[in-house]
């Protein structure tokens, strides 16, 4: 998968559904690796706020984010929705309030905005999260279930019963083969009649109407109730249908409120940031719990990024002898005992640590740990064999270190650890000079990781 923007700027505009406040949306291309991002260009600071779980600060009726600065957008989750059902992956979105308009109450006119923009595919992969294991979010008090089961693409499957007979029990699903636009899409934000008024007393849902909402009736309304909601949306009268459904409105689905669940539910998954690759499987979901199954996949991710499975019982590229030809490094100093693989932009190999090193002698005696340092030459050695593979006659070449950045220790590493070495070409190797990026890992664990520029030097 391609990362994704769109083709030109466009704007939208509308109400907030809780403030009421008039809004525009420009949404605008982006580069590779932006991500999807807010911009408040109501205020003088234009400050940014990255659409991710992490950043969720409220979740009552809406996904709201915040950045480190106090600065918000609330109700993201329709917006985030037409964009992970378009997959686009890159934009940048200026906001001139603090609340999403609610427009018709679904993620339709933002997903249409999008195809008639056009979406443009961009160079660089879009990273895939496979989950490998159950991930599971249970609240049984509001009997709410989310699971998160291991599956080659991205499903949903919603259901949501409220024990209300004008709605009973419904069910959606979702796959990747699923048309987005003309079957999720258009489906619209619900609540109850006995929620409404309490909302309207609380000052809330100032953005609302009687045709960007499904409101079920489960009980009759008194005449004063009619009357304050018929004041509330400015209306001469409200009916009620066959159906339970205030003011006649036409359903486009007999399930369109587990659909509308199942649209939510898109949108607080992509805050994310990544396409998933996985089954969800939610019962009575909203946003509340969508964000922590959101940010324990985050966890999730994060911790996988940091873990990787190398293949160690395989015949070696090169031994020891193979090494000290294209290395001019000899123990004590040679920190590389096999190189497993290696291609034009990538190689790994090995370092067996045991008490032996003279450098356990001096370093923590009591409790010996590797020094960090050789660590990072060991990285920059397997660099060396990796750029030294790129010129012919490698024996009459040397590589110099000209920097080291970003580099982290995350883990200790002690006598009868094997060290994984991973070096990767960070861009194409000009005038001699490599850029690399470099990981170090014991039992598929993350321990150093760098960013490494040397340079390629003919000696003889």
């Amino acid at each position: 998968m391609l990362q994704q923007t769109i083709k030109k700027s466009f704007r939208l505009s509308g109400k907030g559904l809780h403030e009421g406040k008039k809004v525009t949306l420009t949404f605008n291309p982006a580069q590779e690796g932006h991500g999807i991002k807010f911009q408040r260009i109501d205020v003088a600071e234009k400050p940014i706020i990255e659409a991710l779980a992490t950043n969720v600060c409220q979740t009552m009726r809406g996904t709201s984010l915040q950045n480190y600065q106090g600065y918000k957008v609330k109700t993201v989750e329709h917006v985030m929705a037409a964009l992970s059902g378009c997959n686009v992956h890159n934009v940048l979105i200026e906001i001139d309030a603090e609340e999403v308009p609610i427009l018709d109450g679904s993620s339709l006119i933002i997903a249409n905005a999008i195809l008639k923009a056009g979406i443009l595919p961009q160079e660089k992969e879009q990273d895939v999260y496979v989950l490998q294991e159950i991930i599971r979010y249970e609240d049984k008090e509001n009997n709410v279930e989310l699971t998160a089961i291991p599956s080659d693409s991205f499903k949903l499957s919603v259901s949501i019963d409220y024990k209300t007979k004008v709605l009973g029990s419904v069910h959606a699903d979702w796959n990747e083969t699923t048309d987005f636009v003309k079957e999720i899409a258009p489906n619209r934000t619900f609540c109850f009649l006995h929620e409404l008024l309490p909302l309207i007393k609380s000052g809330l849902i100032k953005g609302g109407d009687v045709d960007n909402a499904v409101i079920y009736v489960e009980e009759t309304i008194s005449d004063a109730d009619k009357k304050e909601i018929c004041d509330f949306f400015k209306v001469s009268d409200v009916v009620i249908n066959s159906n339970g459904v205030l003011n006649n409105v036409p359903l486009y689905y007999n399930n369109e409120a587990a659909r509308h669940k199942l649209l939510d539910l898109i949108g607080d998954l992509a805050l994310t940031g990544i396409p998933l690759r996985a089954h969800i499987i939610a019962r009575c979901p909203g946003h509340t719990a969508n964000n922590v199954l959101a940010k324990m996949l985050l966890d999730k991710i994060k911790k996988d990024k940091n873990t990787v499975c190398f293949d160690l019982t395989k015949e070696p590229l090169y031994k020891i002898e193979d090494i000290q030809k294209i290395l001019p490094h000899r123990p004590p100093f040679l920190l590389i005992d096999r190189v497993m693989e290696m291609d034009n932009t990538r190689v790994i190999g090995t370092k067996n640590v045991t008490i032996n090193e003279p450098f356990f002698v001096g370093h923590f005696p009591e409790e010996p740990v590797m020094p960090g340092v050789l660590i990072m030459e060991g990285l920059a050695q397997m660099g060396g064999i990796l750029a030294l593979g790129q010129v012919p006659d490698p024996e009459n070449y040397l590589t110099y270190f000209l920097k080291m950045d970003k580099v982290r220790w995350r883990k200790k590493v002690v006598p009868g650890d094997t060290l994984v070495y991973e070096m990767v070409l960070a861009e194409p190797i000009r005038r001699g000079i490599v850029h690399m990026l470099g990981k170090a890992y014991v039992n598929n664990k993350l321990v150093a990781e760098g960013d490494l520029m040397a340079q390629i030097v003919k000696v003889k």
